[in-house]
């Protein structure tokens, strides 16, 4: 890869990772404004500093969907969070037989899906 091309890479990751921060400041903002500062799963209550540590789960794992009502989140801690996407993709693991398992992605949303379209598009 030249050095042009890491560079427009390097270029389009920035612009995809501020697309999201932008995207998840969002739905951030209105779940808080829709739920309770409590996790959703160990009932822990946030407030001040501490609720940077509560975040929005999404239910069926696909962050681009967000209805206004919230019914696709949740707020969690970041330990319940974590193990919320653990925990799934260990069931996935213990269900599946191995050959199953190359053929399917871990999570149904990737965050990157698009990125080879849009590195080869021109501007």
């Amino acid at each position: 890869m030249s050095k042009a091309d890491a560079a427009k890479c390097d270029q389009l990751v920035a612009q995809m990772r501020k697309e999201e921060q932008v995207r998840q400041s969002g739905y951030r903002e209105r779940a808080l404004k829709l739920f309770p500062n409590v996790c959703a799963r160990c009932t822990r209550e946030f407030e001040g500093k501490k609720l940077r540590e509560l975040t929005v789960h999404h239910k069926d794992h696909n962050h681009d969907n967000n209805p206004p009502d919230g019914k696709n989140w949740e707020l969690l801690c970041l330990y319940c969070h974590d193990h919320e996407h653990t925990r799934n993709v260990q069931e996935q693991r213990s269900s599946d037989d191995p050959g199953e398992r190359q053929d399917r992605p871990s999570l149904a949303h990737s965050p990157f899906a698009a990125l080879a379209g849009r590195i080869n598009q021109p501007k």
